[in-house]
């Protein structure tokens, strides 16, 4: 259970994004401090920006009565932290950047709920209440918007004393660029700007930008001055030591306007601050708001992790982002974000209100938000054209794992949904750059795009997932067109399976089953049938199959349904033994190995055979054998979200989904053996990737990873549950993840697994679609709703597709499908009709429409169009 507030111990590991998608982001803690700076076009975990801050000032009859930095008490430890420079370090204590030797508040309540934050500042010396709402837009379906290079700050001020008082808030930012620093203020008809640039970086330079703190205080909507005074430092003190501070200080706590200070730029050096301020008069009672916006522009991006790669004719080294080809500098950002900030707010509280207002348990709403900050993470690029691309997660000063890898961002449900057009963006650079003349796809995008081809051996399920993923997302586009041209390289890596070229011989005969060697997401390979890579096999053949057809290729559709039946019927009979489904495979026999040991492309462990068999124990390293799977169903995961129906036999995935439960999720996982990474340690639980049953067989060096609990794993697993009936069990794994982050342990906005802001997290917005029983087809034009648990037969769920978003809510008397943003073309709604009960009327705002059940359905006579803010509402007898 959460009320998404965090306080005291609660609040020490947050850090919340404020930024765009493939912009970069700035880290709000939960002391309300500005933190990892990630504006610099790649990871900075831990960084700050020199002394960059926000600060309030309370006066009366010009004396001074209290001034105070806006953030709360620094938490324990204070020892100081490792591998900082000499005097910052362990042993030295806190970083004087933090400010915690500057007066602040006492304590700081934090209500987060992604992507708004509400901190609220307590301290009984500061004469009024004080409050920070801090955003970045967030809004489905405007990823332009969304993409924002920019932090919003709104400050609240009440005066709470019986005399009438004179506030100061200042912003303090620092110019991280090296010298010379130019630091100017410019007063424009929007508000006022702080812009931090340098002379000494050249604008084709990785180092190239510019910062931007600016207020919109001062102007009123028609940019006439109101009552608000502004002062400014375009520089702080310069000097040694701890002058700069010092002297800041003195300055604040004088009262009155600030006095400006310049140094000639051919002697300004590096590393200055500035600061912006604003001054109000308050009546008693009487409450204002500031608004501050911090905006970033480093245009220019390259492959930092390669940077000795050749590069073939025609392909340039760097490459400039998305947000740099539609704002020209951080002013330009600025601007936009303050001319346009009650439109940006409301769409994006619109969004939020709606996702918060759906009827899931807490932690599920938790877990879909929290993953959404993903997005806003140095985890995400655009390309220079807009395209998305990621990385697995973020080191502390890199990405971590390159290439938008498919097998880890085949799990993530928020992108497709949320940002569809972002989502087709990945499909088109995959098949455009990622695929081999043979089918065969790399699962690794190299960048700058065009440069090439990875060179590693396809995997199964990040290959049969783009198959997926293409079909998902066709339907829920409805372009036809889209996937026309798409499809001759769709069609050509579902063939690959069994391609001569085919060095990992996935299924020469056409059976319908992986019987070769499949790499995989746990970074090794598996040797022969299993239901996991298998079944994601199936539903590529599936998906397949309907796509063909629907483009007129009947042939190809009737060999894949042709396959697709014979590899069912074999994995139904021969992979589920009475309880779950398992792997096939002898792990004494030698010659499985042998038998591929001609190609010696490993990951890890030098030759095929040095790296699969285990000489000491005669038996082949990195299966499952008789184990649990975590995924062991994750092909029908895929099929039941995307509406392509049964994969394996319905009755027996059910009762795998039990046994993942009653197998993989420990309880306490300090009670258990775990060589791997600790994700979950201690008292608390989670699902393992693969647990063993007493009874059967552990390899002696299992699959990679078995002991672990994965983030994206567990969410995939735990929303099947939820789809196949088990909801208790589901929201138990679900719950016991999230305890897992809850501001004192671990980040709740930080999910990690292969470093942090870990993509696979986004699984999480499956739990919407799973608890909705979401049904979509934007080819026919049809959606609908079956939801898995009601409250007293009452249910209300956020929905999103290409065309629009918003709510749908449904009672004993009626059913309404409300459009929030953009609009939604409909020929049929599905609805979880309860016997006997019977549609007496359908309406789009106050129109009546013709319409005929069938089977839950209503097809509406001549189709209907919801524009943004109508409804279409389905009264029942």
């Amino acid at each position: 259970m959460t009320d998404f507030i965090y306080r005291d111990a609660k609040t020490t590991q947050i850090s919340f994004p404020l930024g765009g998608i493939g912009a970069g982001a700035i880290g709000l803690a939960g002391n309300g401090r500005l933190i990892d700076w990630e504006i610099f076009n790649r990871p900075n975990k831990g960084s700050v920006n020199g002394f960059s801050h926000f600060a309030v000032r309370a006066e009366a009859e010009g004396k001074v009565l209290d001034a105070r930095v806006l953030h709360g008490d620094l938490h324990p430890p204070y020892q100081g932290e490792l591998h900082l420079p000499h005097f910052q370090s362990f042993g030295w204590g806190p970083r004087r950047e933090y400010l915690t030797g500057l007066p602040h508040f006492k304590d700081v309540e934090f209500r987060g709920e992604f992507p708004i934050a509400t901190l609220t500042f307590d301290d009984a010396h500061f004469p009024g209440a004080v409050t920070l709402r801090a955003f970045s837009p967030l809004i489905p379906l405007n990823d332009r918007d969304s993409s924002l290079p920019a932090a919003f700050f709104e400050y609240t001020l009440t005066n709470t004393t019986d005399q009438t008082l004179d506030y100061t808030l200042a912003g303090v930012l620092r110019n991280p660029l090296p010298a010379n620093n130019r630091n100017a203020v410019h007063a424009h008809a929007w508000g006022h700007a702080l812009h931090l640039t340098s002379d000494g970086v050249e604008p084709e330079s990785t180092r190239y930008g510019d910062l931007t703190l600016a207020t919109d205080s001062g102007l009123n909507s028609g940019g006439q001055h109101d009552e608000a005074t502004l002062s400014w430092q375009e520089y702080w003190f310069r000097g040694v030591w701890f002058d700069s501070l010092e002297v800041y200080w003195k300055d604040f706590t004088a009262g009155g306007l600030f006095q400006n200070r310049t140094y000639p730029l051919a002697r300004a050096g590096e590393g200055n601050e500035g600061l912006l301020a604003v001054h109000l008069r308050l009546a008693p009672g009487e409450t204002r708001r500031v608004r501050f916006v911090i905006a970033w522009n480093f245009p220019i991006c390259e492959n930092y992790w390669k940077r000795d790669q050749k590069l073939p004719p025609g392909v340039n080294r760097t490459w400039r982002n998305y947000y740099a080809t539609l704002w020209p500098d951080s002013q330009a950002s600025a601007r936009y974000a303050l001319e346009q900030w009650d439109r940006l707010y409301d769409e994006t509280a619109r969004f939020q209100q709606a996702l918060f207002a759906s009827s899931l348990p807490p932690a599920a709403i938790d877990a879909i938000s929290a993953n959404l900050a993903i997005l806003k993470s140095p985890t995400v690029l655009r390309l220079e054209d807009g395209t998305l691309y990621g990385w697995e997660g973020c080191q502390v000063d890199a990405g971590c794992c390159e290439g938008s890898c498919t097998h880890v961002w085949n799990y993530q449900q928020a992108v497709p949904f949320l940002f569809p057009a972002l989502e087709r963006s990945m499909r088109v650079a995959d098949y455009r750059y990622n695929l081999r003349h043979d089918g065969g796809m790399d699962f690794r995008l190299q960048l700058p795009l065009g440069v090439g081809l990875w060179g590693f051996r396809p995997c199964a399920d990040g290959q049969f997932g783009g198959v997926l993923k293409t079909y998902r997302d066709w339907k829920i586009c409805g372009d036809s067109a889209w996937l026309r041209d798409l499809w001759p390289a769709v069609k050509q890596s579902i063939e690959f399976a069994w391609h001569p070229n085919n060095e990992d011989r996935w299924d020469p005969d056409k059976t319908g089953v992986l019987w070769g060697r499949q790499h995989h997401t746990l970074d090794m390979e598996l040797f022969g049938p299993n239901s996991w890579l298998t079944g994601m096999y199936l539903a590529a053949l599936k998906a397949g199959a309907e796509m063909a057809e629907h483009l007129g290729d009947d042939e190809t559709a009737a060999e894949y349904r042709a396959i697709f039946a014979r590899g069912k019927a074999w994995a139904d009979a021969n992979l589920f033994n009475g309880e779950y489904y398992i792997q096939r495979i002898d792990l004494h026999d030698r010659g499985i190995v042998e038998a591929f040991a001609q190609d010696e492309l490993v990951l890890m462990g030098g030759s095929t055979l040095e790296a699969y068999w285990d000489e000491e124990h005669q038996e082949i390293k990195y299966q499952i054998g008789d184990g649990s799977s975590i995924d062991q169903v994750l092909g029908q995961w895929h099929a039941s979200l995307y509406g392509l129906g049964d994969i394996f036999d319905p009755v027996q995935v059910r009762a795998a989904s039990a046994a993942i439960y009653k197998y993989n999720f420990i309880p306490v996982m300090g009670e258990v053996y775990n060589p791997c990474r600790i994700y979950c340690l201690n008292d608390e639980g989670g699902l393992v990737i693969c647990a063993w049953p007493a009874g059967t067989t552990k390899p002696t060096i299992p699959a990679p990873y078995s002991q672990e609990t994965m983030n994206g794993f567990e969410y995939a697993a735990a929303s099947h549950m939820i789809m196949n009936g088990l909801v208790d069990e589901g929201m138990t794994c679900v719950e016991a993840l999230r305890r897992r982050y809850d501001g004192e342990r671990r980040n709740p906005w930080n999910e990690f697994e292969c470093g942090s802001n870990y993509a696979r997290s986004m699984a999480s917005y499956a739990l919407l679609n799973a608890f909705a029983g979401f049904e979509f087809d934007m080819v026919r034009k049809e959606i609908g709703f079956r939801p898995v648990r009601m409250i007293d037969g009452r249910f209300r769920c956020f929905w999103s597709l290409d065309s629009g978003w918003g709510e749908f809510e449904l009672t004993p008397e009626r059913a309404e499908l409300r459009v929030l943003y953009g609009s939604l073309d409909l020929n049929a709604l599905t609805l979880p009709l309860t016997e006997g009960q019977a549609v007496t009327s359908v309406r789009v705002d106050d129109a009546p429409v013709s319409f005929i059940t069938t089977a839950g359905k209503l097809l509406l006579n001549g189709g209907v169009h919801l524009a943004q803010g109508s409804s279409i509402t389905v009264t029942f007898a």
